[in-house]
């Protein structure tokens, strides 16, 4: 069976799959997590962060799998994915957007988070005063992304969490029908989700069709509130 390499999303880092990978590993699957640059244990100073180096991090990790992989993406980890796709379509099996960002040609992260109506979004950002970063205030971090996970959980993620560095979400993704277009894709939506609203999230499940979605009824983070549910939907792919 294809493997399945897990891509975080945005603050996060290749922890924050630490749950899962044992589920999905009991269920006979092989699973592999990485951080991205600017993520997690990675180094790389944050005023070379870029999308394009993103997706060169998930392509070097598709390379190193002996076959096409199974490639998830959470939250802004589908920007990551999806231009991981289009450099490389032979090495990606399926995506697989985890309540993420599916951006189609020309879009960026900020015009697709800006097209949810705020009042349905928890969280709260506050700029670097050098502009190279963006953090979440802390007294939104549980409301956003946690709002169904344990206290350690949320206490385990906090110390965890790191500035994100802005250039990725002002980039534009480049992406054609001949190239990503011809990986299939599947959507997990999360319907009590309050960092991607659920509308905004079927929303673009609906402009990129023909896509499989599935569905749980968590926030933003089930990896931490529903690994086993999780883990049922990837292994079953």
């Amino acid at each position: 069976m294809a493997p399945i390499l897990l891509i975080h999303g945005a603050w996060h880092g290749a922890w924050c799959w630490d749950r899962l990978i044992p589920v999905l590993t009991a269920r006979g699957r092989k699973a592999v997590a990485i951080d991205l640059p600017g993520g997690g244990d990675d180094q790389t100073p944050l005023a070379e962060v870029t999308l394009d180096l993103y997706a060169q991090r998930v392509v070097e990790a598709l390379e190193a799998l002996d076959e096409p992989a199974i490639l998830v993406g959470h939250s802004m980890g589908g920007l990551s994915i999806t231009e991981a796709a289009e450099r490389a379509p032979e090495r990606v099996a399926k995506l697989v957007y985890l309540c993420a960002f599916i951006p189609r040609d020309g879009e960026t992260l900020l015009s697709l988070a800006g097209e949810s109506d705020p009042a349905d979004v928890a969280m709260e950002t506050i700029f670097s005063d050098d502009g190279l970063s963006i953090t979440v205030a802390d007294e939104t971090i549980k409301p956003a992304f946690y709002a169904d996970c344990s206290d350690q959980d949320v206490a385990f993620a906090k110390a965890r969490l790191r500035p994100l560095a802005m250039k990725p979400g002002t980039t534009q993704v480049h992406v054609t029908t001949e190239r990503f277009g011809r990986v299939p894709r599947v959507y997990i939506e999360c319907t009590e989700d309050r960092a991607i609203p659920i509308a905004r999230q079927r929303a673009m499940a609906a402009a990129s069709a023909p896509i499989e979605v599935h569905t749980l009824t968590t926030s933003h983070s089930p990896f931490f509130s529903a690994p086993e549910a999780l883990a049922d939907i990837l292994a079953g792919l």
